[in-house]
């Protein structure tokens, strides 16, 4: 098979970079540090460029493109940092009225685990609760926030507010594909990982040619270049696995995408902390924000233990 990309796909992942770093440049990114609320001008901007409604038939006013498209886009998303329910609101845009165009955003959570957390509660205009995992009993249901009893649940990434479900009334059924969806938000999720960690290559390498030590920049040193080459491959082993998920959509490749996105997504912010040597654990660097979102994102849909459990499991069989 050939992964390569379209010229296609390339225009749609540069037209994506394009927007994000014209509407959530750096100064917007540490504004939401202060305020993680979506931006509804934004997220309606997306809506309009035909983000959420990537994978709708153009007969319902979608693009008609599909999951490897999905992907393209959130991997940028992911890079830029890009806050809000956007796997949710990517996943729901055919469900929920609104969604498609950027009007209205929708949370989701995994009842499947505990605690039941829902991200971005203050911005969201409903909320889909997902339940079943691995041969369990699945169904969703949805509600309306007002409906919802939460609480304020501490977050490791201050881009994403979280609440603690307490009770979600189970009246609204909703038809939905969960297993489906659970596998499909976690390559999504995989996708955003792949963006930060390729990123952070690109930061590092960045600090490592302008930075100088004893008269010479430290990306001339050779531990720095190791660590550099080591963040690349991870970040291209990584990218290899994600779009051959989206391509197979088996359960157990985009169970291997997601480890290794969350693997190379953590390693690479922390080596990348590392190049950047103390500035790098001052709150004004940016790279903080990287390892924080990918330690919160390597907890979502499926954990590094879960999935070298089903991975180990499925060698067996």
């Amino acid at each position: 098979m050939d992964f390569q990309l379209t010229d296609e796909q390339r225009a749609l992942k540069d037209g994506t970079r394009e927007l994000l770093a014209g509407r959530f440049g750096r100064d917007r990114l540490r504004a939401a540090v202060e305020d993680p609320a979506p931006d509804r001008a934004l997220w309606r901007e997306l809506g309009a460029a035909g983000f959420f409604a990537l994978r709708l038939p153009e007969k319902d006013g979608g693009v008609g493109l599909g999951l490897p498209e999905a992907v393209l886009v959130l991997e940028e998303a992911g890079r830029a940092l890009l806050p809000g329910p956007l796997v949710a609101c990517q996943l729901l845009a055919g469900v929920v009225d609104g969604v498609a165009t950027g009007e209205k955003i929708v949370g989701l959570c995994e009842g499947a685990r505990e605690p039941v957390l829902w991200e971005h509660p203050a911005g969201c205009d409903e909320l889909i609760l997902v339940e079943g995992a691995r041969g369990r009993t699945s169904g969703a249901y949805r509600s309306a926030p007002d409906r919802v009893s939460c609480a304020p649940f501490a977050s490791v990434d201050p881009l994403t507010p979280l609440a603690r479900v307490l009770d979600l009334p189970r009246t609204e059924p909703v038809a939905l594909d969960v297993p489906r969806l659970r596998r499909e938000a976690a390559l999504l999720t995989a996708a955003q990982q792949l963006g930060s960690a390729v990123r952070t290559v690109e930061m590092a390498a960045g600090h490592a040619r302008e930075r100088e030590q004893f008269g010479v920049p430290i990306g001339s040193f050779q531990a720095v270049k190791q660590l550099c080459a080591q963040m690349l491959v991870r970040a291209e082993i990584a990218r290899s696995a994600v779009y051959a998920a989206s391509i197979t959509e088996s359960v157990l490749d985009v169970t291997g995408a997601k480890l290794l996105a969350d693997e190379a997504a953590v390693r690479n912010a922390r080596d990348c902390l590392q190049v950047h040597g103390g500035m790098g654990f001052t709150w004004e660097a940016d790279v903080h924000l990287h390892l924080k979102r990918a330690w919160f994102y390597a907890e979502r849909w499926g954990t590094a233990g879960e999935a070298e459990e089903l991975l180990a499991v499925g060698l067996i069989a």
